[in-house]
């Protein structure tokens, strides 16, 4: 058997095929490009199945089996370091959807908390602090199983969190109370010695036995009847319970459900009468609406718009089977009982739909297909064959990516955009 590693950082994927039966395999690394959007010398050289798997935003390392059929993506690694705290948890949730969505398990390294600081309640000091994890992003990875039936798990990064409570006490401030390896090679990624580091690792040679043994196809789809992804599931869930997991938690903390009728009279605002809203939108009585009073930008808003959609939203597999239309709400919304109206709020920086508009046009300064052929440069010319085949689809910066593969709808206080189909 033959793998390809797909890696973002070389050194974590030598780690990853270090401590895991990768190393005994025959195996090749690549470099991989994340989108056309930032870094378009390179990504259209990505194959075809990868760039599925690329399509929302690109996990830290894909591991795939070469057969004597082709290439078979046989699951993706996400690592963070970052407090996950509120939305912050769902920063990186589009990555590993995207990965399940095309049938690929992910594994998220995630820390249960980190040191951070803050001011104190009279604002005269700086203090430390444990940033801990959202449970919500537990249940929204285990929503995500349900639907697709492939491997969605979540493995703390090593921290000093539960050995020692006074953040101000922990060691390794400087590394925020992370756990780093100890080989010098490896500094960057966890301590391979701890408990659920090796989880994952056995995982990942779990998993490297099931598609060995049945293909990675069959092999895939019997995963999550592997008894030690079994427990594992049932320690997330646990988690989830025992860390008071429930569904007041940011980002659903900032949704609100209304009936659709008032959408479609907000949105007939911009579409005039005598273009009514398709039947899509139409077609579900109530909408959720994930509000957010800020500046138009990009995280962690995309994955928590991500996450919203499998926590409340999704019954099926693609954005058509929801219970409740999705929709982005950029502006302060003032009353939604009778009539949706959205302000700006003085208090933040104002959000209008000119912000949307203009970084779509940001992205389409990359777009090719406006150009004459003696005019496309040589080295440029696989690139723009890819775009005649995909348009501007991985052109697009990844915030306007998300936005526009989740979203029923995107509201503004001056503006909006919505599917009919």
């Amino acid at each position: 058997m033959r793998y390809r590693i797909w890696y973002s950082t070389e050194s974590f994927a030598d780690y990853i095929i270090d401590k895991t039966n990768l190393k005994l395999k025959l195996f090749d690394k690549r470099k991989m490009y994340e989108s056309d959007a930032n870094n378009a010398k390179n990504f259209h050289r990505m194959p075809e199945h990868i760039k599925k798997i690329l399509y929302l935003d690109a996990p830290d390392i894909i591991v795939e089996l070469i057969t004597a059929n082709g290439f078979e993506p046989i699951f993706s690694i996400e690592e963070s370091k970052e407090a996950g705290t509120g939305h912050n948890a769902f920063q990186r949730f589009a990555r590993l959807a995207a990965s399940v969505e095309n049938n690929v398990p992910a594994f998220y390294v995630y820390p249960e908390a980190v040191i951070i600081e803050r001011d104190d309640a009279k604002k005269t000091n700086r203090i430390k602090t444990w940033d801990k994890i959202n449970p919500l992003v537990f249940k929204a990875m285990d929503e995500v199983m349900n639907i697709y039936k492939i491997p969605a798990l979540l493995f703390y990064f090593p921290t000093y969190f539960q050995s020692h409570p006074d953040p101000s006490k922990a060691p390794k401030q400087i590394q925020k109370g992370r756990k780093h390896d100890s080989k010098a090679k490896y500094a960057s990624c966890p301590d391979s010695s701890d408990s659920q580091i090796i989880e994952l690792f056995k995982i990942i040679n779990e998993t490297i036995d099931e598609v060995e043994k049945y293909g990675a196809i069959e092999g895939r789809q019997r995963l999550l009847s592997n008894l030690t992804i079994r427990s594992k599931r049932t320690w997330m869930n646990k988690e989830y319970v025992t860390k008071n997991g429930n569904l007041d938690w940011s980002p659903l903390s900032s949704t609100i459900l209304i009936d659709t009728n008032i959408l479609v009279a907000y949105l007939t605002k911009f579409s005039g009468k005598a273009h009514p809203v398709g039947e899509l939108l139409n077609s579900r009585k109530q909408t959720l609406i994930y509000c957010i009073d800020a500046g138009f930008r990009g995280d962690p808003y995309p994955g928590a718009l991500a996450a919203i959609d499998y926590l409340m939203c999704r019954t099926g597999k693609t954005f058509e089977d929801r219970k409740h239309n999705l929709v982005l709400c950029f502006g302060k919304v003032d009353d939604y009982k009778k009539v949706l109206k959205i302000s700006d709020n003085p208090k933040t920086k104002s959000s209008t739909i000119e912000d949307f508009i203009k970084d779509v046009k940001s992205s389409e300064k990359k777009n090719l297909l406006t150009k004459e052929y003696h005019q496309i440069k040589k080295g440029e010319i696989p690139r723009y064959f890819m775009q005649v085949r995909y348009g501007s689809t991985y052109s697009k910066v990844k915030h306007v990516r998300v936005f526009a593969y989740f979203a029923d709808a995107i509201l503004f206080p001056d503006g909006a955009l919505w599917r009919d189909a």
